[in-house]
């Protein structure tokens, strides 16, 4: 679904912890999500062995026709029957039915273990939306979209894909490494030995380049998101970007990124890279060393031909399975990385749990008290110092002010985005941390500066707040708030849908919307934030008294930096550094010639300048 058809997005790097705990986050991954899937993966476990079992006898019974036909062709040249063809055919016919065995349990093993992975993603980013409705406001506060967005999409996708392919390659590459070395050793223990001796030196080789491979897994998954959030960020406000000249300054911040990105993934990608030819040049060594000792076994007769070539294709075969394992470790490290900083998001510490028997909200009427209400984003940062007000059910509340007052944080407190630090907010007398957070919040109807649609129809919008709202109700909150007419000029009137490209429809156009999605959720009490701010003058004449007649009989909280349109307002409330150091009606205030006269005749003198 696209996204929201608000502002741009405050995408930005990322900047979480790094996958420190490999052992710790790996025991977690077993055991509160793959211990879940324990039948599913003790079946991959099964076919896996049972797999890689008929590719590992295949060489020994290749070896055996090999012989068959050294054998015939020897006898043939001592006056004999010469090669036996049907054995041979039998011999091939076996070696083609143990093929077709082990492709068919590699077929299952792929399908169970492909499904325990994309059952495991649908269950994590499960986990992930629902803990993000959990999170507390603030905690977005210090993150960023793009922070959020490349937990649930790149690293839940590579935790994925690695799992995925490094359980299924763990398990065949350590069983096809037990199958070889029984082989091998069924065949000729004193060249297994040789063949071993290269086992040191690669188990060497490989710790060392995963020891210095995993920072660099883990610093390429991290600047992995600050690229992605900085290419979101920027994509967002694409416009205010180009409107102030900032390509050169984004483009600069971007190559700054990706140019660590790039350093820690050539890192990480070079050194695990290496394994491979490494692997396979101590495989070529060991190989010369099987192919000498063996001719000279096969000159002694403590051999046969064809077991000379079964015992040289398992010791080719041998160094594969550990560079399998090489290559899989730097998987394992990228996947622990993108794991961990999962689990760091699902411990995050969410929202104060909802009260035990909540009271009901049911016949409230809307009376609002803020009782000596003290309140920082930061405990050593008070915003809100010592806020009271006791506001009745229907009337009409302006808070003004300059900015950073402390304003729209009011509204967040009322609605409990936010708990108090000290004081009290009450609705009709009850302390609203008694109430549901869910049913708290339907007493409320929001219109806000920054305006927010979904990817979906008009109708669809504007039912947001009340979703078995008739089409003839719809129809009648947008002419309440004047948007009717604008609808049915559109293509599909009702039913366009809205998406970012919907460039016709304009800013006061889309505030209009949300205004009449308000109308018709019909709330009790209304908080309008700068809800006119991207309206014309005229636009605005007409919402106003649509404004008005929806705020009659309810607790209406306006938030305005134009005080012309808060004149009617029965009380208005003048904050200052996070106190009210005024209250009144609007001639009251006036005739005071106090802080909020200078702002509002300031206004005025801004005009005629």
């Amino acid at each position: 679904m696209p996204g929201p058809m608000g502002g741009p997005g405050r995408g930005a790097g990322m900047n979480t912890e790094k996958a420190s705990d490999f052992k710790g986050t790996t025991k977690k991954l077993i055991k509160d999500y793959l211990s879940k899937y324990k039948v599913a993966l003790i079946i991959v476990m099964i076919f896996a062995i049972g797999s890689t079992i008929f590719t590992i006898v295949g060489p020994k019974i290749l070896g055996n026709a090999t012989t068959e036909i050294f054998n015939g062709f020897i006898d043939k040249l001592s006056g004999g029957s010469g090669i036996d063809f049907g054995a041979i055919g039998t011999i091939l016919l076996t070696l083609l039915g143990l093929y077709i065995l082990s492709a068919l349990f590699s077929f299952i093993q792929g399908f169970v273990m492909t499904g325990v992975a994309q059952k495991l993603t649908f269950r994590l980013r499960s986990d992930l939306i629902a803990k993000i409705n959990r999170l507390p406001m603030r905690y977005f506060d210090k993150r960023t979209n793009g922070e959020v967005l490349s937990v649930i999409t790149n690293d839940i996708d590579t935790l994925s894909q690695n799992l995925n392919q490094s359980i299924t390659h763990i398990i065949t590459s350590i069983c096809t490494i037990i199958g070889i070395l029984i082989m091998m050793f069924s065949i000729s223990w004193e060249m297994t030995l040789v063949s071993l001796v290269i086992l040191p030196v690669a188990t060497v080789i490989v710790r060392f380049i995963v020891k210095k491979s995993q920072k660099f897994f883990q610093r390429q998954q991290e600047y992995l998101g600050h690229v992605n959030g900085q290419v979101e960020e920027i994509y967002g406000g694409h416009n205010i970007v180009k409107a102030f000249n900032g390509e050169e300054k984004a483009i600069e911040a971007f190559k700054k990124q990706n140019r660590e990105l790039y350093r820690s993934g050539w890192r990480s990608q070079f050194l695990s890279g290496l394994m491979h030819p490494l692997m396979n040049f101590l495989g070529n060594v060991g190989y010369v060393a099987v192919a000498i000792l063996g001719g000279y076994f096969a000159i002694q007769g403590k051999i046969t031909v064809g077991n000379i070539q079964s015992f040289i294709q398992y010791s080719r075969q041998f160094t594969q399975p550990i560079a399998q394992i090489a290559q899989v470790s730097g998987m394992l490290q990228s996947m622990v990385a993108a794991a961990e900083r999962v689990f760091t998001f699902l411990e995050e510490k969410e929202e104060i749990p909802e009260i035990e028997n909540p009271k009901s909200t049911e016949g409230l009427k809307g009376n609002v008290t803020f009782d000596h209400v003290q309140f920082g984003y930061d405990d050593d940062k008070i915003i809100i110092h010592d806020f009271c007000a006791d506001v009745k059910d229907g009337q009409k509340i302006a808070i003004v002010g300059p900015t950073g007052a402390g304003k729209t944080t009011m509204v967040k407190l009322l609605m409990r985005f936010y708990d108090v630090n000290k004081g009290a907010i009450l609705v009709d007398g009850i302390n609203i941390k008694e109430f549901k957070r869910g049913d708290l919040r339907k007493m409320f109807g929001m219109v806000l500066q920054d305006t927010w649609l979904f990817g979906g129809s008009i109708k669809d919008n504007i039912r947001y707040g009340k979703p078995d709202a008739t089409d003839t109700e719809v129809i009648e909150a947008a002419k309440a708030a004047h948007v009717h007419h604008f609808i049915k000029t559109l293509p599909n009137s009702y039913d366009m849908v809205l998406n970012e490209e919907s460039s016709n429809v304009s800013a006061g156009q889309k505030q209009l919307l949300t205004i009449a999605r308000v109308i018709l959720a019909d709330p009790k009490i209304l908080i309008l934030d700068e809800a006119t701010s991207s309206i014309d003058t005229r636009t605005e004449i007409q919402i106003q008294s649509a404004m008005d007649n929806l705020m009659k009989g309810r607790t209406s909280f306006i938030i305005a930096h134009r005080l012309s349109t808060i004149k009617n307002a029965d009380l208005i409330l003048v904050m200052n550094h996070g106190d009210i150091v005024e209250q009144g009606t609007h001639e009251e205030l006036l005739a005071k010639n106090g802080f909020y006269a200078n702002l509002y005749n300031s206004q005025f003198e801004e005009v005629e300048e």
